[in-house]
């Protein structure tokens, strides 16, 4: 960007006040697999299950990880592109999985 763009872009307008640019959400494609491992580095030994390579767009990431946590009975979030459910439950994330749609593959141990 040359400083002649970084002059002539709006930052206020009288009409609309503050202008913001808009934040464009860029999702990773999915390559067919949801990958499923367990994690507990940085957790003080407390195990997580780390889902990734799902593809889906937040609102989808965080409707997905509600249905997890209410069919797992515990507690979770939202991290990046990735959902974090806490606990062991590889059975019943993978069902909720496959009954959405996802080819299920565990990670690691």
């Amino acid at each position: 960007m040359s400083w002649q763009d970084q002059l002539s872009s709006l930052v206020y307008s009288t009409d609309k006040g503050r202008i913001s640019e808009e934040k464009k959400e860029i999702v990773t494609p999915s390559d067919g697999f949801a990958k499923v491992r367990r994690e507990t580095k940085g957790r003080k030994g407390k195990g997580v299950m780390v889902i990734s390579g799902l593809g889906l767009n937040a609102n989808e990431l965080k409707k997905l990880a509600s249905k997890l946590k209410k069919t797992c009975g515990c507690g979770g979030s939202v991290v990046a592109e990735t959902i974090e459910i806490q606990g062991d439950k590889r059975d019943a994330i993978k069902n909720v999985l496959e009954s959405e749609g996802f080819k299920v593959k565990f990670i690691g141990g």
